[in-house]
């Protein structure tokens, strides 16, 4: 078990560059990763929903009550900043539809469980960062549908109902079951909580190199724009976040947690959302599978900034 656990820490201290490596293999040599099939995603999706249930706690939605006001805030800066960015940029750079809808998705899907991780990394306040998570993630099944369709009704076609089932049966029922197992078998699943950053790492990569070389020749006909939008909409979701955090006179941990779970998307979603919502939009799989790879790049070097960021009393 312990080698497990040294195997386990090492997947997620190194996350960023695994994921980098293996989306390099499956765009330059996507025969390699080929084997990986698409319709696997939502399975894999569902397994790293599963493993964040198992972590959650009743203890982890008392933030609700206790602050609500921060809970609250981070719910609308998530909800409205990465999807106006993301289509805002779209616009501005015009952007084909498949590619446009898949920025969108990217946008308006919650944050990631890796945001916990890098705010953990980066001194900010994890428990405001896994209350964000946990509760954007529930509201997810509303919000999701609802704002992909008011921002891209005009141009494309949204199925609204499949994405709300979608994010159902692969975000909602496997939380909700990991949850329920850890709360009533909590001894055995705090074994396995050890190995989870692990078999998260594997599954977020399958998707990554399912997505990337199934769909390599379409990225690297897009072009360098698809990267430079990935990485514009990202910095500036970070760049808000902070922004939302200093206009609420929040503490420095706040502002880091802030900024990170705004900027950091639930990106694995967003590639499985695409093929339900845009099935004949090929390109919609796209941004999410570039963003699954930079977010993690990104976060990882936001996180060490942040590490060494200390509020000016605490340097007197």
């Amino acid at each position: 078990m312990k080698v497990l656990q040294k195997v386990s820490d090492f997947f997620g201290k190194y996350m960023a560059v695994i994921v980098l490596v293996i989306a390099a293999l499956a765009l330059f040599a996507p025969q390699s990763c080929l084997w990986i099939q698409t319709s696997w995603v939502n399975y894999l999706l569902m397994i790293v929903m599963f493993g964040m249930g198992l972590t959650l706690k009743l203890e982890d939605f008392k933030i609700v009550v206790t602050r609500p006001k921060d809970i609250i805030v981070g719910c609308i800066a998530q909800f409205t900043i990465m999807p106006l960015l993301a289509f805002a940029l779209g616009k501005i750079f015009g952007l084909e539809a498949g590619l446009l809808a898949g920025f969108v998705l990217v946008g308006t899907c919650p944050g990631g469980t890796s945001s916990n991780v890098m705010t953990y990394l980066g001194k900010g306040d994890v428990a405001l960062s896994v209350g964000m998570t946990s509760v954007n993630t529930l509201l997810a099944p509303f919000m999701t549908p609802a704002i992909t369709y008011l921002l891209l009704r005009t141009s494309i076609t949204v199925d609204i109902l499949s994405m709300f089932l979608s994010i159902i049966k692969v975000v909602i029922v496997p939380i909700a079951l990991g949850f329920i197992i850890n709360k009533f078998w909590g001894k055995y699943t705090q074994k396995a909580a050890n190995v989870l950053p692990m078999v998260s790492v594997i599954a977020i990569t399958m998707i990554v190199a399912a997505v990337v070389s199934h769909n390599a020749e379409k990225i690297l006909s897009t072009g360098a724009i698809v990267f430079v939008i990935v990485i514009l909409h990202n910095l500036l979701g970070y760049a808000c976040g902070y922004g939302v955090g200093k206009l609420m006179k929040a503490s420095l941990p706040k502002k880091k947690a802030m900024a990170i779970e705004v900027g950091m998307q639930n990106s694995g979603l967003a590639t499985s959302l695409a093929g339900t919502a845009f099935p004949d939009l090929a390109m919609a799989t796209v941004p999410g599978a570039i963003f699954s790879v930079w977010h993690n790049i990104s976060g990882a070097v936001l996180a060490n900034v942040f590490n060494r960021l200390k509020e000016p009393k605490e340097e007197a």
